[in-house]
């Protein structure tokens, strides 16, 4: 797949799930808004009607106090005519009826009760006027009152809690009666306040109470509104949480799940991408190998059948030793290729013996000495371990060490200086294969050991092979039950750590 594609791709499922994840942010602030707008509306609603329930109460105490039952008769009938305007329900002896939520003053009361009554003689409304009086002068002296005695603790708790369950809000809250007189509240959770001379309960006290948005006019009858009530929700903002958190848990799981797929298969696809690629690079350089050595034995093969070579035996052996060495470093190349799907199928066995690694890297140093000499470098060894023998499989060890060597050389670009050295650790031998070439970057460590990747080079074109060498070394460590660390520092060379433990079963 192109790679303008693939970020065209990421760039349009990323901007889609930012898109997704505003309008889930949106969604849950226009929830919040709402239900908040919703509980503010239920709140005053249960704070008026709590308000007309103790004006009602203190009303009906009133007409406990009148000897003639006319006025609290004439109330309830004059009440049950307000119905239409809504109210609430209130206990009048056995009965029930409706407040309605519009108030009469005591003299229009009086007015109404007078002009409705169905007996007009002077002695029927002087009766119901001495009542009447009777019971507007005992409510006025009641509005004397301080709140503390017009409010009932065990009725105002009742009706609130009343009040709010009724519309649904179901939570801890506190409650205050604040009186305008006083400049103080008097009332507190179910409490009346303490106060004394030296110390009033003001404003500073009840911090919560007076701030909150929440309060309702009490006693709005009286020619001065004596008083406050507020409340306040400690838990509010949960209980708004609680109604869209559910939702939102779902949005952000359902959204982390999208976007750890999307994560994912970005991921594959790079990754699938990079094999692509260093599969087509490994055929290219297997074509290129295979194409020298072939090049070369055609050649070789017509040169000896040419006229003035086939009567010449020492040209003949010449071209024949070439075909031999062409053939087999084409058998090296395919050998590499199966022994590496061999590894992968896990379908080899180690033949284990004691191995010297002191003797198999003076014959890799040899070996490999004299391609650096041809390129004005030197190799060096360090060799400190005092018990170099390990046990493992003599053939791949070689292979191991003869890689890393192979590696140094390859990728320093002119005079390649490479050291071997030895030393023995906890449980086991180091062999330390270092170099002063061109070094890898931390892109590169992570895919080193990763079949058929090979480092870039730049302007290095002499390096070749088919990027199996690390991954070889890799696979045959760890079936040797020891590891293979590499340092490096791009510009300024590498070394390849190899562990070989002193004692194990290797095929356990």
């Amino acid at each position: 797949m192109n790679k303008k594609i693939i970020w065209i791709i990421i760039g349009l499922m990323t901007a889609s799930l930012i898109g997704i994840a505003a309008m889930q942010a949106k969604w849950v602030a226009d929830s919040l808004q709402a239900n908040e707008k919703q509980f503010d509306n239920h709140v005053q609603a249960s704070l008026k009607r709590v308000a007309e329930k103790l004006e009602e109460q203190e009303d009906m105490e009133a007409f406990k106090h009148v000897d003639n039952g006319f006025a609290q008769d004439f109330y309830q009938a004059e009440v049950r005519q307000r119905i239409e305007t809504g109210g609430l329900m209130l206990k009048i002896g056995e009965g029930e009826v409706e407040q309605a939520h519009a108030h009469l003053t005591k003299q229009q009361l009086i007015e109404i009760m007078l002009a409705n009554n169905n007996c007009n003689c002077s002695n029927c409304r002087s009766e119901r006027a001495k009542m009447l009086t009777q019971f507007v002068n005992l409510t006025e002296g009641m509005n004397l009152a301080s709140l503390t005695e017009r409010i009932k603790l065990e009725e105002l708790a009742s009706f609130l809690l009343q009040e709010f369950q009724d519309n649904g809000i179901k939570i801890p809250f506190r409650y205050g009666i604040f009186d305008n007189r006083k400049k103080s509240f008097v009332i507190a959770d179910g409490h009346y306040t303490m106060e004394d001379n030296r110390s009033k309960p003001t404003l500073e006290g009840f911090n919560n109470l007076n701030n909150s948005e929440y309060k309702v006019s009490l006693f709005q009858r009286d020619v001065e509104v004596p008083g406050l009530l507020m409340v306040y929700f400690p838990n509010k903002d949960s209980f708004l949480w609680s109604s869209v958190l559910k939702n939102l848990i779902g949005s952000i799981l359902f959204t982390g799940i999208i976007l750890f797929c999307f994560a994912y298969t970005i991921s594959v696809i790079f990754k699938q991408k990079k094999v692509s690629e260093m599969k087509n690079d490994f055929i290219n350089n297997m074509t290129h190998e295979f194409k020298t050595p072939i090049a070369t034995i055609s050649l070789a093969s017509d040169s000896i059948a040419s006229p003035m070579v086939v009567n010449n035996p020492d040209k003949i052996r010449r071209f024949i030793d070439i075909i031999r060495q062409e053939n087999k470093r084409m058998n090296n190349q395919v050998e590499k290729v199966l022994q590496m799907a061999q590894i992968d199928r896990q379908d080899f066995e180690l033949k284990l013996s004691d191995v010297n690694l002191h003797d198999v890297i003076t014959q890799a140093v040899g070996y490999i000495g004299l391609q650096v000499e041809k390129r004005e470098g030197s190799v060096s060894t360090d060799l400190q371990a005092t018990q170099p023998v390990v046990q493992g499989d003599m053939t791949h060890i070689s292979n191991i060490v003869n890689n890393l060597l192979d590696n140094a050389n390859k990728y320093s670009p002119e005079n390649p200086e490479i050291s071997v050295a030895t030393r023995n650790v906890n449980d086991g031998v180091e062999v330390i294969v270092s170099d002063k070439g061109i070094g890898l970057s931390k892109e590169a460590k992570k895919l080193i050991f990763e079949k058929f990747y090979r480092v870039h080079t730049g302007n290095l074109h002499d390096v070749k092979g088919f990027g199996l060498g690390l991954s070889y070394v890799k696979a045959m460590m760890d079936a040797h039950k020891g590891r293979v660390e590499v340092k490096s520092e791009l510009g300024k060379g590498s070394s390849f750590i190899l562990f070989f433990p002193g004692s194990y079963n290797a095929n356990g």
